[in-house]
């Protein structure tokens, strides 16, 4: 009885020293830096389990031993009861990385944060297109018309331009564009509501949407950011007194499809929703998407005075601005000798050009282009 007690204690001493001694390898397995040298990228699908991504890490040379981290896992399950997520979701695994640093990234969902720009002054419709080509973007609205896009977000019957801020967003893989425009659009209802808090007293439009409808304005007849307040004034001048606002690009907005770069005399007198040659005060809908800046403008405009500005012609987008339209006609003189002499010397002139008084029997090439006689 005595030998058999001493053989089971020996063999009981044996197995705690196996069990230790590979505890201790599982362990060191575990922790262990990773084999990879470079960084690692990998998508985890919805529903894939903990060894069925060890082991596509492991095949991308990223894991040395995926089952042994997997039995590690199980145990520590036991004995501290956690048990690692793996939420869906691009990681981007760094060299050298552990099985358990590894882990901790699927664990707390730290995928690659994809992005998308969106320019200030762009159209929801170049909204959509980029996000129609996204490729890491989940796409559930390609085909659908503007309306079903704002059924989709949850807002029947708004018209969608103007609506959606621009930015740069950044998601994970695989997010929905829907969800990426709703982003955007409580994003542009919070920076409209933020400045409408802030509007200057006694403005002559009521509500925070005419608001936007002027900072799509401003925003594509500004040049220097610095004139955005004082631009805003003018239009808000002219609309006190009841004056059309006779701004191009709303113009170049009405003609939708059939604007070839140029606006010519009879698109000034042909009448759109949106001429404000033809109509007097806001068109119908925003013709742009506005950024902060311009909304801001809008709400607290610069007020001069000054109800005409021509573009001064000396390539920096900057505005000559006036109160009568005979200072106009000599600020529009001098622009068009300053694009003669740019063209003969073969420069090309850019940025806005003119707000209301526009000369007869002139045309303007782009919405930010030069006039020419």
């Amino acid at each position: 009885m005595r030998k058999v007690l001493v053989a089971v204690v020996l063999v009981v001493v044996v197995a705690a020293v196996a069990v230790g001694v590979g505890y201790s390898w599982l362990q060191n397995q575990f922790y262990s830096p990773g084999p990879s040298t470079d960084i690692v990228r990998i998508q985890v699908a919805q529903g894939e389990s903990v060894r069925t991504v060890l082991t596509q890490l492991a095949k991308l040379g990223a894991v040395r031993q995926p089952r042994a981290a997997e039995v590690y896992l199980r145990i520590a399950r036991h004995t501290q009861g956690h048990q690692p997520r793996i939420q869906v979701g691009m990681y981007e695994i760094p060299a050298g990385s552990s099985p358990a640093q590894i882990l901790e990234l699927f664990d707390q969902g730290r995928v690659v944060l994809e992005q998308l720009t969106i320019v200030e002054g762009s159209r929801f419709a170049d909204f959509r297109h980029l996000l129609d080509n996204h490729a890491a973007i989940t796409h559930t609205l390609l085909g659908k018309s503007d309306a079903e896009v704002m059924t989709a977000l949850g807002h029947p019957g708004e018209l969608p331009e103007g609506r959606f801020f621009p930015d740069t967003y950044r998601f994970a893989a695989k997010t929905p564009d829907v969800e990426i425009l709703g982003m955007a659009y409580n994003a542009m209802q919070r920076a409209l509501d933020e400045a409408w808090q802030q509007r200057s007293a006694d403005l002559p439009f009521q509500t925070p949407y005419e608001a936007l409808i002027l900072a799509s304005i401003v925003e594509k007849e500004t040049g220097l950011p610095a004139e955005r307040p004082k631009i805003a004034g003018a239009f808000v001048t002219r609309l006190r007194k009841g004056m059309r606002l006779q701004t191009d690009p709303s113009v170049i907005y009405g003609l939708g499809a059939s604007y070839d770069g140029d606006i010519r005399t009879k698109d000034l007198t042909t009448d759109t929703p949106y001429n404000t040659y033809t109509r007097a005060g806001l068109p119908p809908t925003p013709i742009a998407l506005p950024g902060r800046e311009s909304i801001l403008a809008a709400v607290k405009p610069q007020e001069t005075g000054e109800i005409y500005f021509v573009a001064t012609g000396t390539g920096d987008g900057g505005h000559h601005f006036s109160k009568t339209l005979e200072e106009h006609n000599l600020a529009v003189k001098s622009y068009l000798e300053h694009l003669r002499a740019q063209q003969h010397g073969g420069v090309v002139a850019h940025g806005p050009v003119s707000a209301g008084g526009r000369p007869k029997g002139q045309t303007q090439t782009g919405a930010h282009g030069a006039v020419s006689q």
